[in-house]
């Protein structure tokens, strides 16, 4: 059982993070020392010190759970509704460029990093297993199989994701329509296992 020290130390340490994460996020991973990132975290680095090893371990902690954090965001607005799907498949780019685009720009910069990359293979496992989980979950709603789902929001995600760091809109726009014209399909190919599954 946590003790009210150790909650408020947690409490303390994500609130860090958070700040730490939001500053990189503005100016850049490059350039940033350890006292810029104090002063946006409204400490001294000394203060930073008492939560993380170092620079990199402040990088590498505050990455891993920023973006844990967006992942969460994202699936608390993915559909239950297998009507609300397409348009789910039209907004959901668009609002995380808006919400999280510089963030996942930083996670590229922190992850694709010869220093970071090991923790971003295992930070996208992470993810990984999450999206096919969810496609689990979506199999039942709409008949069609977790092994067929898992690539469609797969495809979803890295549009979204590709929005939100470049806002190329013609590249969207080709991989929605692909999207969606396949999610009809398979809808049709399986429409018998949902009214299966609804018996």
């Amino acid at each position: 059982m946590r003790t009210v020290n150790e909650e408020a130390r947690r409490a303390r340490k994500i609130e860090l993070m958070e700040k730490a994460y939001d500053c990189y996020a503005e100016n850049g991973l490059t350039g940033v020392g350890i006292k810029t990132v104090a002063e946006a975290c409204g400490c001294n680095s000394a203060t930073l010190y008492q939560y993380f090893e170092n620079l990199d371990d402040l990088i590498i902690q505050s990455t891993g759970y920023c973006m844990a954090k967006v992942e969460d965001d994202f699936m608390a607005k993915a559909p239950t509704d297998p009507m609300e799907l397409m348009h789910f498949i039209d907004e959901i780019p668009y609002w995380t460029a808006k919400k999280h685009g510089k963030k996942y720009r930083l996670m590229y910069q922190v992850y694709t990093h010869p220093k970071y990359i090991e923790h971003g293979k295992q930070f996208f496992k992470g993810v990984s297993r999450r999206y096919m989980e969810y496609a689990i979950s979506l199999e039942a709603k709409l008949g069609i199989p977790c092994e067929v789902l898992t690539p469609l929001i797969f495809i979803l995600i890295r549009a979204s994701v590709h929005y939100a760091m470049f806002e190329d809109e013609y590249y969207l726009k080709s991989q929605l329509e692909v999207l969606k014209q396949s999610v009809v399909m398979f809808m049709e190919k399986y429409k018998g296992n949902m009214v299966k599954k609804a018996e």
